[in-house]
Protein backbone atom coordinates (compact mmCIF):
# COMPACT_ATOMS: atom_id res chain seq x y z
CA UNK A 1 0.00 0.00 0.00
CA UNK A 2 1.43 3.54 -0.68
CA UNK A 3 2.26 5.84 2.19
CA UNK A 4 1.15 9.50 0.53
CA UNK A 5 2.53 12.53 2.70
CA UNK A 6 0.36 15.49 1.52
CA UNK A 7 -3.06 15.25 0.95
CA UNK A 8 -2.92 16.29 -2.68
CA UNK A 9 -0.87 13.48 -3.49
CA UNK A 10 -4.11 11.00 -2.84
CA UNK A 11 -5.66 10.06 -6.25
CA UNK A 12 -9.66 9.99 -4.15
CA UNK A 13 -8.87 13.79 -3.11
CA UNK A 14 -7.24 14.34 -6.94
CA UNK A 15 -10.50 13.04 -8.30
CA UNK A 16 -12.94 15.02 -5.44
CA UNK A 17 -11.32 18.20 -7.10
CA UNK A 18 -12.54 17.06 -10.56
CA UNK A 19 -16.08 16.79 -8.83
CA UNK A 20 -15.99 19.88 -7.66
CA UNK A 21 -14.04 21.86 -10.78
CA UNK A 22 -16.72 20.15 -12.90
CA UNK A 23 -19.77 20.90 -10.74
CA UNK A 24 -18.52 24.71 -10.42
CA UNK A 25 -18.14 24.58 -14.56
CA UNK A 26 -21.99 22.76 -14.80
CA UNK A 27 -23.00 25.36 -12.49
CA UNK A 28 -21.72 27.94 -14.32
CA UNK A 29 -23.34 26.88 -17.41
CA UNK A 30 -26.49 26.04 -15.87
CA UNK A 31 -26.85 28.84 -13.85
CA UNK A 32 -30.36 30.43 -15.40
CA UNK A 33 -31.74 27.33 -15.34
CA UNK A 34 -31.10 26.17 -11.60
CA UNK A 35 -32.34 27.77 -8.64
CA UNK A 36 -29.86 29.73 -6.58
CA UNK A 37 -30.50 27.52 -3.74
CA UNK A 38 -29.67 24.62 -5.75
CA UNK A 39 -26.71 26.19 -7.46
CA UNK A 40 -25.13 27.08 -3.55
CA UNK A 41 -25.95 23.60 -2.14
CA UNK A 42 -24.27 21.91 -5.14
CA UNK A 43 -21.17 24.07 -4.95
CA UNK A 44 -21.13 23.09 -1.11
CA UNK A 45 -21.39 19.67 -0.91
CA UNK A 46 -19.08 19.37 -3.96
CA UNK A 47 -16.47 21.43 -2.50
CA UNK A 48 -17.10 19.18 1.04
CA UNK A 49 -15.40 16.16 -0.73
CA UNK A 50 -12.30 17.67 -1.06
CA UNK A 51 -12.42 19.60 1.81
CA UNK A 52 -13.00 16.69 4.18
CA UNK A 53 -10.37 14.58 2.89
CA UNK A 54 -7.74 16.96 3.55
CA UNK A 55 -9.01 17.74 6.59
CA UNK A 56 -9.21 14.43 8.14
CA UNK A 57 -5.86 13.87 6.50
CA UNK A 58 -4.16 16.10 8.61
CA UNK A 59 -6.22 15.40 12.00
CA UNK A 60 -3.18 13.05 13.00
CA UNK A 61 -5.49 10.07 14.18
CA UNK A 62 -7.02 7.19 12.30
CA UNK A 63 -10.66 8.19 14.31
CA UNK A 64 -10.32 11.41 13.21
CA UNK A 65 -9.42 10.42 10.04
CA UNK A 66 -11.96 7.83 9.38
CA UNK A 67 -14.31 10.34 10.58
CA UNK A 68 -13.91 12.82 7.84
CA UNK A 69 -14.24 10.10 5.18
CA UNK A 70 -17.70 9.22 6.37
CA UNK A 71 -17.93 13.03 6.15
CA UNK A 72 -16.66 13.42 2.60
CA UNK A 73 -18.26 10.20 1.48
CA UNK A 74 -21.35 11.36 2.24
CA UNK A 75 -20.99 14.46 0.87
CA UNK A 76 -19.83 12.57 -2.64
CA UNK A 77 -23.75 10.85 -2.23
CA UNK A 78 -25.33 14.40 -1.73
CA UNK A 79 -23.84 15.65 -4.92
CA UNK A 80 -24.96 12.67 -6.46
CA UNK A 81 -28.24 12.66 -5.46
CA UNK A 82 -28.29 16.53 -6.93
CA UNK A 83 -26.89 15.26 -10.12
CA UNK A 84 -29.71 12.60 -9.87
CA UNK A 85 -32.62 15.55 -9.54
CA UNK A 86 -31.02 17.16 -12.44
CA UNK A 87 -30.57 14.26 -14.78
CA UNK A 88 -34.37 14.00 -14.24
CA UNK A 89 -35.86 18.25 -15.76
CA UNK A 90 -36.48 19.05 -18.32
CA UNK A 91 -34.83 21.91 -18.88
CA UNK A 92 -31.32 20.66 -18.10
CA UNK A 93 -31.96 18.08 -20.95
CA UNK A 94 -28.62 19.25 -23.15
CA UNK A 95 -26.79 18.80 -19.83
CA UNK A 96 -27.81 15.16 -19.68
CA UNK A 97 -24.12 13.71 -20.54
CA UNK A 98 -21.89 16.43 -18.55
CA UNK A 99 -24.64 15.37 -15.17
CA UNK A 100 -24.04 11.80 -16.19
CA UNK A 101 -19.84 12.35 -16.31
CA UNK A 102 -20.11 13.98 -13.13
CA UNK A 103 -22.13 11.56 -11.69
CA UNK A 104 -19.27 8.51 -12.44
CA UNK A 105 -16.84 11.01 -10.63
CA UNK A 106 -18.88 11.15 -7.35
CA UNK A 107 -19.47 7.26 -7.81
CA UNK A 108 -15.56 6.74 -7.67
CA UNK A 109 -14.95 9.34 -4.75
CA UNK A 110 -17.38 6.62 -2.57
CA UNK A 111 -16.03 3.76 -3.76
CA UNK A 112 -12.16 4.87 -3.32
CA UNK A 113 -13.76 6.35 0.30
CA UNK A 114 -15.39 3.41 1.15
CA UNK A 115 -12.22 0.95 0.55
CA UNK A 116 -9.81 3.70 2.13
CA UNK A 117 -12.47 3.55 4.98
CA UNK A 118 -12.47 -0.61 5.39
CA UNK A 119 -8.55 -0.35 4.99
CA UNK A 120 -8.09 1.93 8.15
CA UNK A 121 -10.81 0.25 10.01
CA UNK A 122 -8.59 -3.39 9.93
CA UNK A 123 -5.38 -1.57 10.62
CA UNK A 124 -3.87 -1.42 14.35
CA UNK A 125 -2.31 2.17 13.58
CA UNK A 126 -3.85 4.80 15.65
CA UNK A 127 -2.51 7.86 13.46
CA UNK A 128 0.68 9.74 13.65
CA UNK A 129 -0.33 11.62 16.50
CA UNK A 130 0.42 8.32 18.84
CA UNK A 131 3.39 7.75 16.89
CA UNK A 132 6.75 7.46 18.42
CA UNK A 133 9.70 5.53 18.30
CA UNK A 134 8.75 3.01 20.25
CA UNK A 135 5.50 2.16 18.19
CA UNK A 136 7.05 2.87 15.00
CA UNK A 137 9.86 0.36 15.83
CA UNK A 138 7.23 -2.06 16.98
CA UNK A 139 4.87 -1.85 13.69
CA UNK A 140 8.31 -2.15 12.02
CA UNK A 141 9.73 -5.32 13.15
CA UNK A 142 5.90 -6.68 12.59
CA UNK A 143 5.71 -6.06 9.48
CA UNK A 144 9.21 -7.97 8.29
CA UNK A 145 7.92 -10.56 10.49
CA UNK A 146 4.77 -10.67 8.32
CA UNK A 147 6.91 -10.41 5.30
CA UNK A 148 8.82 -12.94 6.50
CA UNK A 149 6.52 -15.50 6.90
CA UNK A 150 4.85 -14.56 3.71
CA UNK A 151 8.14 -15.28 1.80
CA UNK A 152 8.78 -18.66 3.80
CA UNK A 153 5.47 -19.87 2.70
CA UNK A 154 6.35 -18.88 -0.94
CA UNK A 155 9.27 -20.42 -0.88
CA UNK A 156 7.73 -23.36 0.93
CA UNK A 157 5.09 -23.81 -1.88
CA UNK A 158 8.15 -23.89 -4.50
CA UNK A 159 9.06 -27.44 -3.11
CA UNK A 160 5.48 -28.78 -2.72
CA UNK A 161 4.30 -31.23 -5.26
CA UNK A 162 2.15 -29.25 -7.96
CA UNK A 163 -1.01 -31.36 -6.88
CA UNK A 164 -0.49 -30.41 -3.31
CA UNK A 165 -3.38 -28.35 -1.57
CA UNK A 166 -1.88 -25.75 -0.35
CA UNK A 167 -0.74 -25.10 -4.45
CA UNK A 168 -4.39 -24.47 -5.05
CA UNK A 169 -5.54 -21.86 -6.84
CA UNK A 170 -1.82 -21.41 -8.29
CA UNK A 171 -1.73 -21.29 -11.84
CA UNK A 172 0.03 -24.62 -13.15
CA UNK A 173 2.83 -24.05 -15.27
Amino acid sequence: MATYQRFEDLPVWQDAIRLAEGCEDFIEAAKERLTWSKRDQLDRASMSVSNNIAEGFERGTTNELLAFIYIARGSAGEVRSMLCFFARRPKLREFRSRISDLKTIAESCSRQLRAWAESLQNSDIEGQRHLNDQTRASYEKRKRREMGAAQFQNLLKQHLPPDHPLRKGESQI
